[in-house]
């Protein structure tokens, strides 16, 4: 087996543009890169995606236990592949002071992923030895096998640091990438701009791609990747429940407003038996025939919201058959689309579904952030639930509508998740991984509303 992590010492100091750079010099080389991303973030495996044309899984330690990212992420990798594990926000940012779960140090641990640790060389030169070694010893048990410098202003700069770091340090330095803007992402309120947004991205991944390969000791790397080959001991939850749902037709938003969905998701409604169907809001006029429910994701609906609410036939088709009672789980973008109407910052207020009677207003502040505990009162019973919140938007009702999770983080609690109908729509994303009980219920209710139709 063959993978490390890149990781960062904080957020924005490039991980995302480094993490290209060596996934399309692998790739370049001929090398099977099977890519992974450490916690609840849904652009950046996009971009992984699009570089190495493989499923980008994300392996997140406080939403799934040890056992369970173990499993997702053996079985992903065969023999001949590389694994490549991008990192979120800085090395040892977690859940809370007391707990490393949810960091990318712990998840380096949880898989036993060695660490090559990017640091911004910008205005640094022994410095850049203290912070390499702040890291190293602040927890010994994260074996940082290597160091990449990104900003880089010349040749002659990188050796300098180099000779600090390495005189301080018992690590390689694995090479640099020099200061270059043109590869640079650009980022909106949810964070770096989605794949299709960006105009020029197979020109950004193809010279990131030709740095990395002249500047990053690619050879090195792979020789740090290495590791015994271990048996794969994982039983999915869901391996046998096709015997039960299949035949299922979920229907699944994907295109430019809705694309935020992990990916073990799928994997985990494939093994249940369901058939996926992807449909377009944006471009097409109606709903797939014969669907059995609808999983609506998150994304960026109000960045899109006229071009969603031109296309009334599909507003109308969604609505009309929610209200006849087509079961639906719509989570964060997915809820906003469900409103009456979406209002952007500047007034501007675009028209929805129309199933939940009240408004998405857009914020200028983030409203939630974080991880959350839920309690979701589903199919008569609870169900604890681990999730994550990102919005820059409230749902206002006009009318009191029914929920059905109790949210905690901390010491606040609240409430949400609408559920009207047989519609369940709230700003949560859940890993269904995290408790299997959760998507059993809802395709338990999917499945015995199908067989009462027929």
């Amino acid at each position: 087996m063959n993978y490390f992590m890149l990781a960062g010492t904080s957020s924005n100091v490039g991980k995302t543009t480094v993490t290209m750079g060596v996934m399309a010099a692998f790739k370049r080389r001929g090398v099977h890169v099977k890519p992974f991303k450490t916690g609840p973030d849904y652009i950046d495996p996009m971009f992984h995606s699009f570089v190495t044309g493989e499923k980008s899984i994300n392996l997140d330690t406080w939403m799934l236990d040890e056992n369970t990212i173990r499993g997702l992420f053996d079985r992903r990798l065969e023999d001949n592949d590389l694994g490549i594990l991008e990192g979120v926000m800085g090395l040892y940012d977690g859940h809370s002071l007391e707990s490393d779960i949810g960091s990318s140090a712990y998840l380096a641990k949880t898989i036993g992923a060695p660490v090559i640790l990017i640091i911004d060389g910008r205005g640094m030169a022994k410095s850049a030895a203290a912070l390499v070694k702040g890291y190293i010893d602040f927890d010994r048990s994260t074996k940082i096998a290597g160091v990449i410098i990104n900003r880089i202003s010349s040749e002659s700069h990188y050796q300098l640091l180099k000779e600090m770091i390495e005189a301080y340090n018992d690590v390689t330095c694995l090479g640099y990438f020099p200061n270059n803007p043109d590869i640079v992402m650009d980022s909106r309120h949810l964070g770096l701009v989605p794949v299709e947004e960006v105009l020029d991205f197979r020109e950004k991944v193809d010279r990131a791609g030709e740095l990395a390969e002249a500047h990053i000791d690619l050879d090195k790397l792979l020789e740090i990747s290495a590791h015994p080959k271990r048996a794969k001991t994982y039983r999915d939850p869901f391996e046998g429940w096709h015997q039960k749902y299949h035949g299922l037709r979920i229907g699944v938003p994907k295109d430019r407003a809705f694309n935020f969905y992990y990916d073990d998701n799928f994997m985990a409604l494939e093994k249940a038996g369901v058939e996926i169907v992807s449909f377009s809001p944006l471009g097409d006029k109606n709903l797939p025939e014969n669907l059995d429910g609808l999983y609506i994701g998150g994304g960026f609906p109000e960045v899109f919201g006229a071009e969603l609410a031109e296309n009334k036939t599909m507003l109308a088709d969604i609505k009309n058959q929610l209200e006849e009672g087509l079961p639906c789980y719509a989570e964060c973008g997915g809820l906003m689309y469900l409103a009456n109407a979406m209002i952007l910052l500047d007034g501007q207020t675009n028209e929805g579904v129309g199933f939940i009677d009240g408004n998405a207003q857009m914020t200028k502040r983030l409203q939630r952030f974080g991880y959350v505990n839920i309690c979701a009162y589903l199919g008569g019973k609870s169900i604890e639930i681990r999730g994550h919140e990102f919005h820059h938007s409230v749902v206002e009702t006009q009318q009191l509508i029914p929920t059905a999770y109790v949210i905690s983080k901390m010491n606040r609690t609240w409430t949400c998740g609408y559920r009207k109908k047989n519609v369940l729509a709230g700003y949560p994303h859940i890993h269904f991984y995290s408790n299997p009980n959760f998507l059993k219920a809802l395709l338990t209710e999917a499945l015995s509303i199908k067989e009462g139709r027929e």
